[in-house]
């Protein structure tokens, strides 16, 4: 999805359903990061298709493991940020570069339902998940399970403020 906000709502539902399991300041860093293929296709005009060779399973890893050496240095901030939101948690560098591969690959995964030109196991030339679904209930999903997301924080919340 070019419109990478649509990827923080399955993000934040799995991240905080999968807390005590996922490093969430990853998880969500891991679920949107893809999209500066398509942004800056878009914004430098440059050739190619916006759903490019990173937006697979093979190259997603590379992204992958960046995205996890990046959060690792990141560290620093995000246990502050974390605290303040209530969401503590302790990580792991494997738990980090786990996550960091199962956010790519959700990201990978709800795309593969939309575009054509996404190759899952690049450089194969096949999408088996095309049109499996409708990109309309794609979207809805996407759109919709930021709700419950926002409600499993509030729940968080509330729990972490009684303690």
């Amino acid at each position: 999805m070019p419109f990478t906000t649509f990827h923080f709502g399955p993000a934040l539902l799995f991240g905080l359903l999968l807390f005590r399991y996922l490093d969430l300041p990853t998880f969500l860093v891991s679920n949107v990061i893809l999209d500066v293929e398509p942004f800056l296709i878009l914004y430098l005009g440059l050739s190619g298709p916006l759903h490019g060779p990173f937006h697979s399973y093979t190259l997603g890893a590379l992204v992958a493991l960046g995205t996890a050496l990046g959060m690792l240095l990141m560290k620093p901030i995000t246990r502050p940020v974390m605290s303040l939101f209530q969401l503590r948690q302790e990580s792991t560098p494997k738990r980090i570069f786990v996550t960091a591969l199962l956010g790519i690959y959700l990201h990978v995964t709800l795309d593969a339902f939309l575009y054509p030109e996404m190759r899952l196991l690049y450089p194969l030339q096949f999408n088996p998940l095309l049109d499996l679904v409708s990109s309309g209930s794609v979207y809805l999903f996407c759109s919709l399970s930021f709700f419950p997301g926002l409600a499993l924080y509030a729940y968080k919340l509330l729990r972490s403020l009684r303690k």
